[in-house]
């Protein structure tokens, strides 16, 4: 029997369908390697992981994110810096920092209030950032600024945690009525505008100071959270585990806390950074249009809202806070972006990208291990 009767309607040579057996068996090899690359890979990941703790093989895998790192230090550098050049004035605890103006003392303007700050030749002088109009030291605005902004951010990032993971795992757990209640609150909630209600909520108390507004931040955004766990716990309340505390007697509240809540913590780190960074956006928007933080005190929206006019002839004053407010936002979300790589099982970081590459390439090809040893 010739191919041509084998395959009758195609002048190509080969297959059913006119394909090449050359080309066939090369994917057919193609697949092979990649099967054989994604098991060896998996193979080393567990080998470097074995007898680890979770807690340990979330750490070596965030550690790797090189991007989550480098945001992590550098929003360690920003906080550092902030709280110990300005100080500490708040909840009754008055810390003088090491820069040499306070954000409330107003120096005579010097040079027309321009930036002193210059990298070649590198000087930093006695007003880096520049002054305002009045004189005010334009560094300790923006320092005491982030102080501000970093306390909303995080008082209402644990706050809206808090709401979220309990209001969550209530509905998921238990279901029926309580699930229908509590989802239909959430959905209300979602459906009205966030920069209404905030705006409302910061006019009545933006004046009583940061720290009241933050709490009521958080309260405005805990909705996402609620829904990711309910969502979770759905899933893991099925589970032997679970069954398995009941049958032993544990009761509701021991295994929510004991025995779901754990195995969703990925979820929560993960969500809880996420909306971190939308409260200092929030935070800076209703300040940038007057419902937030309230003079004598100041944040980084306040202070670009108070010099918005003058961003033709003075850009400095509206370049600084902004700068600040973008770095703030995208370095907890690549922290966010490293932490969830790193609770999600499916991610391998146990090697480098190159070295799981080599690797892979190496025994598929019979050649010696380029990491070390031979496989």
């Amino acid at each position: 029997m010739t191919l041509g009767q084998l395959n009758p309607g195609s002048s190509d040579a080969g297959t059913p369908g006119g394909e090449d057996p050359r080309n066939l068996a090369n994917s057919q090899a193609a697949g092979t390697i990649d099967s054989a690359t994604v098991n060896l890979e998996a193979s080393i990941e567990m080998r470097e992981i074995e007898g680890l703790s979770l807690g340990r093989i979330v750490f070596r895998r965030f550690v790797r994110h090189r991007a989550a790192m480098a945001s992590l230090i550098l929003l360690v550098i920003v906080v550092v810096v902030a709280f110990s050049s300005e100080g500490i004035d708040a909840f009754g605890l008055k810390l003088r920092g090491w820069w040499m103006w306070n954000f409330a003392e107003v120096p005579p303007v010097i040079h027309g209030g321009a930036p002193t700050f210059s990298l070649i030749p590198f000087n930093i002088g006695i007003h880096p950032f520049g002054q305002d109009t009045v004189g005010h030291d334009m560094f300790a605005q923006v320092m005491r600024g982030t102080q501000q902004s970093l306390m909303i951010v995080f008082v209402a990032g644990i706050v809206s945690t808090v709401i979220g993971v309990a209001l969550g795992a209530t509905a998921g757990y238990f279901g029926g009525w309580i699930d229908a209640v509590l989802m239909r609150v959430t959905d209300i909630v979602i459906i009205v505008p966030l920069y209404l209600i905030a705006a409302i909520v910061g006019r009545g108390v933006g004046g009583a100071g940061s720290s009241i507004l933050a709490i009521f931040l958080g309260v405005l955004l805990w909705t996402t959270l609620a829904r990711l766990v309910r969502g979770e716990v759905l899933a893991l309340r099925e589970r032997e585990f679970v069954e398995a505390a009941k049958v032993a007697g544990a009761s509701d509240f021991r295994i929510v806390f004991r025995h779901i809540l754990p195995n969703t913590v990925g979820v929560i780190v993960v969500s809880a950074t996420l909306v971190m960074s939308a409260t200092i956006l929030t935070e800076a928007a209703i300040s940038f249009l007057g419902f937030g933080v309230r003079s004598p005190d100041t944040s980084l929206g306040l202070i670009i809202s108070n010099y918005q006019s003058a961003f033709a002839t003075r850009p400095w004053l509206f370049w600084w806070p902004g700068l600040f407010i973008v770095i703030i936002a995208l370095t907890i979300n690549f922290i966010g972006d490293g932490l969830r790589d790193a609770f999600d099982p499916r991610q391998r970081r146990g090697l480098t990208r190159r070295a799981r590459a080599e690797r892979a390439l190496a025994v598929a090809q019979g050649r010696p291990d380029p990491v070390g040893g031979t496989k």
